[in-house]
C-alpha cells in the first residue's frame, strides 16, 4: 500500500437545483467565501488557479489546479492537481428540481514533505482532516445557496 495515495469519495445532498450547484462550483475563485477550509483561490488564468486549503490540522496545503473538464450539460467539473497533492479532483451535479447531489472524487498523491514522513501513523488523522473539510464545505455551500449569493 502506497501510505501517500488518497481516494476520496464524497456525497452531497443539497438543497437546490443542479444548475445552481453546479454554477456555485464552478467559480473555483469564490469558494473561500463559502468553504472555511479553502482559505485562498487565485487565478493564473481563465483555466488554471492556485488555491491554499487548511482545515483542523495546523498546516496549510497549498496547490495548483488546472481545469480539464468543464461539462455544464453533464454536470462535471474536474481538475488536475499539482503540488503539495497530485493528482486530479472532480464533481458530479446531478438533480431534479429544488434537489441536487453533488459528487466529489479525488485521487491524489501527497507531496508535501511532513506529510509523506508522518504517512504511517498520519494517516487516520489526515483522513479525520480530510472529512471535517468536507463538512465544512457542504454546511457552507447550503448557506451560501440559502442565502442566494448565485448570480
Amino acid at each position: 500500500m502506497d501510505w501517500c495515495h488518497y481516494r476520496f469519495r464524497s456525497v452531497w445532498a443539497l438543497p437546490a437545483a443542479p444548475e445552481r450547484v453546479f454554477a456555485v462550483l464552478e467559480r473555483a475563485e469564490e469558494y473561500p467565501y463559502w468553504w472555511p477550509q479553502v482559505r485562498e483561490v487565485q487565478p493564473l488564468d481563465p483555466v488554471t488557479g492556485t488555491a491554499r486549503f487548511r482545515s483542523l490540522l495546523p498546516y496549510d496545503l497549498f496547490v495548483t489546479g488546472r481545469e480539464q473538464e468543464r461539462d455544464p450539460a453533464a454536470g462535471r467539473l474536474g481538475i488536475a492537481m499539482s503540488g503539495d497533492l497530485v493528482g486530479w479532483a472532480r464533481w458530479t451535479v446531478t438533480g431534479r428540481g429544488a434537489v441536487s447531489r453533488a459528487v466529489f472524487e479525488q485521487e491524489v498523491e501527497v507531496r508535501r514533505p511532513l506529510m509523506r514522513r508522518l504517512a504511517v501513523p498520519g494517516r487516520p488523522v489526515f483522513l479525520l482532516n480530510h472529512a471535517a473539510m468536507m463538512r465544512g464545505g457542504r454546511r457552507g455551500l447550503v448557506e451560501w445557496l440559502a442565502a442566494d449569493h448565485v448570480r
